[in-house]
This record gives structure tokens, C-alpha cells and sequence, in this order.
């Protein structure tokens, strides 16, 4: 059989000959059908439906423009100045400083992308430079890429206005890069979250975060405030303030009190574990009983974070006691011996965790018992006026400016003056009774390691010891 194209016309040029064909008509190209190229008017179709259109290997097209995005070049990741090519997206690591990418000469419908690839552009930028007098928005000038996480895409128009951006990226579309845990009650201020603990409970860190600075926490850790004595004949001493420790971490911006540790004092740098945390409770506060009572309030307990440790408050005394209380915060003391309150900052930490309890003067019979040390000041010594409890700390590593650790007031004679001293400044420390029957002193306030007020005359029982609490805090976003 003999097959035949027919054409209508063709043309000798040199040794070359040309199909010319009427709008419309078919021409086949090789074996297999529906293998085509059609011509009519401006339009041309090449290839059939299903099939595959490939330019052979080392060819190039021109005049037909780009769709779609570019071809990432993923096997390249640029570190210093480069070139750009036409139709090719690049990755750039600017982690160790910055450098230029040069765009290619632009023809319209050219097309050239970046992506940030450390997410370092906001320290080492990215600067893109145009070719010759080629502009970029319109303006011949650098464009500079300086935002974290930053990508772009730049289409060539015309020579008005040259490159376009046709995508503009800030935001970076990575996995989470900060610290993950749980445990206690859990709030956010800003991009900082904020694990409470009033009371035992285990703070677990399931994935650090990517920035080393970042895994060294924001801690308060403060104990329970000590128990305060009861009034016998004598005024009694007020509880002293639960130990104070804290430590904002270097990535942290919160206020914090001036006790912060952050330098100098123990940075708790934390890995991927549990960490059990012990919530001290306050000192009980001595007891109503027969006159003279002898037993003073006890002292509170300790909290423990980590390797954190903040000692209870020491207790307040009566009369009769033999032996002051040493504590986070002294306790104070009354009218008798010993003179001197309890020693504050035992053991001793840096920073100090707390201030010894007031003096007590031995003579006359009237004056008051001492006040309860707090965290940042000694306990009000006894006298013929009120023993005001010793001022606590005030920070805002929970979100909002907080105060703990204030001492608990010492409480009047029965022979002297009339009014009890109060608790602590700051409002967390337990005030003082004046004589007026045997009034239970106030208690200090729970979860901020108040001590307790002293009882009032004739045997009126001490104040409990307000309890303590854990804070840890971290960047999470």
C-alpha cells in the first residue's frame, strides 16, 4: 500500500524544503495517532491529549514565558554571593553573615526566588542587587531582606518597572523551636509560659529548646513562712518569711525583685526529665494554753525545685523560750531571753534568701515581741511601739507584680502598749494582736510565705505561717 500527504504547495530554498499548509489543516509527525501539530491564524497546538511535550536534551525554549514557580535548587544552599539564574529559587544561609545575590539580565516573564534557610536574615542580610540599570519596584536600587524567616519572588515585567515581587513572606513555617513541658497550673504572659505550683507536684520538660539560652529557666521558688509564738505576760514574736529565691533566666524580660540571681546566684539549666517540686506548708503557730506558755510556733517548710532549695521561716517564740529560730527568715522573739531574733538567710545563699527576726529588749515587761525577718529586711525589733514584720520581695514572674516572703508581726504586752505590729509591708506577713483578750494572731498569707502574727495577750494562740510556692517560667513561642 502506498500512503501520500498531500500539500499544496511547497517551495525549494536551497536544499531545504517547507510544508505550507492552509489554516485549519493537519500535519502528522511521525507514527501513532493523534500525534499533531496544528496551525491556524496566531495559534499553535503541539502534542495530544494525555501526551508529553519535552525539549531535547541541551535545547532551550524561548518566547513562551514561565508558569508555576521556580525550580528550587535544593542541592546548592548559597553561603556567599552569587549570581541568580532565570527561572531557579535558591536557599540562602546567611547564619554567618550576610551577602549579595546579583539578579540574572530580565526579559519579560523572567523569574527569580529566595527563602531564608537558618532564619537569620534579621542579622545577616540578604541584599539583592539588579543588573546593570535594571530596576526593582521600579527603582534601581538594592533591595535588602532583613526579617527573620523572610522569602521572596521576583517576576521581571517590563523595563518601567523591572522586577516585581509577586510574593512576599515573614513569616517563617518551621516546626516548634522552643521548650515544651508541663506541670502545675499553666498560663502565658506574652510569649512566655508559666508552670505554678501550690503545691508537690513534677515539672516535665519533653523538648528543649533549639536556642541553648533558652533552656535556662525563670525560677521563684519560695518556702512556707514560720509559725509565731503566743503572748504569755509578754508580747510574742512575729513567724518569719519563707525563704526567697529567685533567678530570672537570660532570655526572660519580666521585672524582677531585687533578690533576682541572675548574676551570682544558681542558674538551673534544664534537660529533657521530670523534676519532682516540693510546695513547703507554713509553721504551725503556738498554742493556746496555760500562762506562761513555752512552746513556740514552729518553723515552716522547705520548697525544692530542682537543685533549689528556700528554707522555711524560722518561728516566732514566747517568753519563756530558750532558743531563737533560725529560718529562710528569722523569727522573732519576745521581751525576754534571748535578745537577738532568729538568724535569716540559713543556710546561707547567694543571693540571701531572707533578714534575721527583730531584737527583743530584755526589760521593761511591757515592750512588744520582735516581728518575723522578711525577704528583703529585718523583722521590727520589741518595744514600746509595734514590731512591724519584715518587708518581703516583690516580682513579676508570674505576670503581674506579686509580692511573698514578708515577716509576721510581734504582738503587745499586757502591761504596755495596746497595739500589735503589723505584718509585712508587702501584705503577706500575719500582724501582731494587741492586748485584748487573747486574739489568735493573723495568719500569713497562703502560697506567698508570710509568716504568722503573733498572739495576743493573755495566751491568744500564733499565726500560721503562710505556705509556699514554685514558679517556673520559659520562652514558648
Amino acid at each position: 500500500m502506498t500512503s501520500k500527504i498531500k500539500v499544496d504547495n511547497i517551495n525549494k530554498v536551497s536544499d531545504d524544503s517547507t510544508i505550507i499548509k492552509k489554516c485549519g489543516s493537519t500535519t502528522t509527525v511521525g507514527s501513532g495517532a493523534g500525534n499533531t501539530i496544528v496551525v491556524c491564524g496566531a495559534a499553535v497546538t503541539i502534542g495530544r491529549c494525555g501526551g508529553t511535550v519535552a525539549l531535547a536534551s541541551g535545547a532551550s525554549q524561548t518566547g513562551f514565558g514561565r508558569t508555576g514557580t521556580v525550580d528550587w535548587q535544593t542541592g546548592s544552599i548559597k553561603t556567599t554571593t552569587f549570581t541568580a539564574a532565570n527561572g531557579e529559587g535558591y536557599f540562602a544561609d546567611t547564619s554567618s553573615g550576610g551577602f549579595v545575590m546579583n539578579l540574572p539580565a530580565g526579559t519579560a516573564g523572567s523569574i527569580v526566588a529566595v527563602v531564608d534557610y537558618t532564619n537569620t536574615f534579621q542579622t545577616g542580610n540578604l541584599t539583592i542587587t539588579p543588573n546593570g540599570s535594571q530596576k526593582i519596584g521600579g527603582v534601581n536600587a538594592n533591595f535588602i531582606l532583613q526579617t527573620e524567616g523572610q522569602s521572596l519572588t521576583l517576576v521581571y515585567v517590563d523595563d518601567t518597572e523591572g522586577w516585581k515581587s509577586v510574593q512576599d513572606s515573614t513569616t517563617a513555617a518551621v516546626g516548634n523551636a522552643f521548650m515544651v513541658a508541663t506541670g502545675g497550673t499553666e498560663t502565658t504572659s506574652g510569649n512566655y509560659k508559666i508552670h505554678t505550683f501550690t503545691g508537690p507536684g513534677t515539672f516535665t520538660v519533653s523538648k528543649l529548646s533549639c536556642t541553648a539560652a533558652e533552656n535556662t529557666v525563670s525560677y521563684l521558688v519560695v518556702a512556707g513562712g514560720g509559725g509565731a509564738g503566743s503572748a504569755a505576760s509578754n508580747g510574742a514574736g512575729g513567724g518569719g518569711g519563707g525563704g526567697f529565691r529567685e533567678y530570672k533566666g537570660p532570655a526572660d524580660c519580666y521585672t524582677a525583685s531585687p533578690l533576682n540571681g541572675n548574676p551570682g546566684g544558681t542558674a538551673v539549666t534544664v534537660t529533657a526529665t521530670a523534676f519532682p517540686i516540693t510546695v513547703g506548708s507554713g509553721g504551725t503557730g503556738a498554742s493556746t494554753c496555760g500562762i506562761p506558755s513555752t512552746a513556740p510556733g514552729t518553723r515552716g517548710i522547705n520548697s525544692t525545685f530542682s537543685t533549689i532549695t528556700s528554707t522555711g521561716g524560722g518561728a516566732g517564740h514566747t517568753c519563756a523560750a530558750t532558743a531563737n529560730t533560725p529560718g529562710g527568715s528569722g523569727g522573732g522573739v519576745a521581751y525576754a531571753t534571748p535578745s537577738a531574733g532568729g538568724v535569716g538567710n540559713t543556710p546561707p545563699v547567694t543571693p540571701a534568701q531572707g533578714f534575721p527576726g527583730g531584737t527583743a529588749a530584755p526589760h521593761p515587761s511591757n515592750y512588744t515581741g520582735s516581728a518575723g525577718g522578711g525577704a528583703t529586711a529585718a523583722g521590727g525589733n520589741g518595744g514600746p511601739g509595734p514590731a512591724v514584720g519584715g518587708v518581703g520581695a516583690t516580682t513579676s514572674i508570674n505576670g503581674s507584680p506579686t509580692a511573698f516572703s514578708g515577716g509576721g508581726g510581734g504582738s503587745a504586752s499586757g502591761s504596755g502598749s495596746s497595739a500589735g505590729g503589723a505584718g509585712s509591708p508587702c501584705g503577706t506577713g500575719g500582724a501582731g494582736k494587741p492586748k485584748t483578750g487573747g486574739t489568735a494572731g493573723d495568719a500569713g498569707t497562703i502560697n506567698r510565705g508570710g509568716g504568722g502574727g503573733g498572739g495576743g495577750y493573755p495566751g491568744g494562740g500564733g499565726g500560721t505561717g503562710g505556705s509556699g510556692i514554685v514558679i517556673i517560667r520559659y520562652k514558648f513561642q
